[in-house]
């Protein structure tokens, strides 16, 4: 999109989850999807802002990244270690966590089978299957 606004980007995306273009959520919306799919934490896109001289704090970005969950735009990843990640591609996939380095990486949900039992399934309203693999 052509603009004479660099930051319209960030508004729209905001305004579609029904959240305030505040300079702070644009400037993490920016940080977030500017550059394609990623998982970070919020420390370190806390890192991230800082080195970008955002004034900003580390309870301003735990809230916004839940704001950004809560509202659709993020994924929480639960990984078991004392972090939680969050993951800006929605579509349907599970991940790898190496817990040597705290990296998380997708798998695509074609290489991973669930299976659940008929009765499970009768007994049982499935909403998600949420796959964390942990190496």
């Amino acid at each position: 999109m052509k603009t004479d606004r660099p930051y319209a980007w960030t508004v729209e995306i905001l305004r579609r989850a029904n959240l305030r273009p505040t300079c702070q959520r644009m400037g993490l919306v920016k940080l977030l999807f500017g550059n394609g799919n990623r998982h970070i934490c919020a420390e370190d896109l806390y890192k991230e802002a800082r080195k970008k001289s955002m004034n900003l704090s580390l309870a301003t970005v735990y809230n916004t990244l839940n704001q950004f969950k809560e509202s659709g735009l993020l994924q929480e990843i639960l990984t078991g270690s004392d972090k939680t990640y969050y993951d800006t591609n929605l579509t349907p996939h599970y991940h790898v966590f190496r817990e040597r380095d705290g990296v998380v990486e997708d798998v695509p949900d074609s290489a991973i089978t669930v299976s659940l039992t008929d009765e499970f399934l009768r007994n049982n309203a499935v909403k998600s299957v949420d796959v964390v693999i942990r190496m």
